[in-house]
């Protein structure tokens, strides 16, 4: 039989795991503030009025990434359109329908799976499914592919939610008369709007940066956007393009959207934890 630790040992293990986790969450940190610092002072010196209301040019030519901010807000919001209802339908599902069924595991287990599915694969899986027989890219292409990204996001954030919020609350709802419909939306939703809201919002955060499902499906384009069936100009697939080029003017371009979507990205997660902020 081991003898029990002194004081002084499990003093010393406790230190040095304070001490070994300070350290990780540094690095992390080292890093993350390496990325924006680098993003920062290469991008920034792109900003101008050109930038924002001018379309793509040839190299040397000047131009600005106007039809790709448009393009890219563009499929984002059909996106988000699809992928939310969708998403917050699928989670009403798990939580007040199949909370304890077989069919409610199913679902779940199939949400994590998609979760964890490499997005190029669901542009790959959008590709075939619309790209080809449509023969040609097209926003809705990439639309779909965002969505089917959102989709288990919402999904599990609605559940979990959801779940949330006490049984005696619906049950309050229903004993006096209230559907089980209206119980949902008027009591359970309004419980849980904080975390509805920031699921979305971080769901739309996600999709924002991702490139390889638009490869497939978006494409890009050098003219203004004009409708949903065509390649259409995006930010992600145009920092690939021009960062990879030999052009010194198109790689100031690719770090200044790459900054641009940054602080998207990083504004939409200041508003999400705003909302998960509990109120007194």
């Amino acid at each position: 039989m081991s003898q029990p630790r002194s004081v002084a040992q499990r003093q010393g293990v406790d230190f040095a795991v304070k001490v070994l986790s300070s350290a990780a969450a540094i690095v992390g940190l080292v890093f993350l503030a390496s990325i924006l610092y680098t993003v920062l002072w290469r991008g920034v010196g792109a900003f101008g009025l050109a930038f924002f209301t001018m379309k793509t040019a040839p190299p040397l030519e000047g131009g600005g990434m106007g039809n790709a901010i448009l393009g890219s807000m563009l499929i984002t919001a059909l996106a988000t359109l699809t992928g939310v209802p969708l998403g917050v339908m699928a989670g009403v599902f798990l939580a007040e329908f199949a909370r304890h069924n077989r069919w409610g595991t199913y679902v779940r287990f199939a949400c994590d799976v998609l979760m964890g599915t490499p997005s190029i694969l669901v542009g790959v899986f959008v590709y075939t499914l619309l790209v080809v027989p449509m023969k040609q890219f097209s926003a809705s292409a990439g639309a779909a592919a965002l969505a089917i990204i959102m989709l288990p996001i919402i999904a599990r954030t609605t559940d979990d939610m959801l779940r949330l919020v006490p049984d005696a609350l619906r049950e309050s709802a229903l004993a006096l008369g209230a559907p089980r419909w209206k119980t949902t939306l008027d009591i359970v939703f309004r419980a849980a709007k904080g975390g509805l809201l920031t699921g979305i919002i971080l769901a739309v955060a996600r999709v924002s940066g991702e490139t390889a499902p638009l490869l497939f499906t978006a494409l890009n384009n050098s003219a203004w956007p004009t409708g949903l069936g065509g390649p259409t100009a995006n930010l992600t697939v145009t920092i690939y393009n021009r960062a990879m080029s030999p052009f010194p003017d198109w790689q100031q371009m690719a770090w200044g959207a790459s900054l641009l979507i940054t602080a998207a990205v990083l504004c939409l997660n200041i508003v999400a934890r705003y909302f998960l902020q509990p109120r007194h």
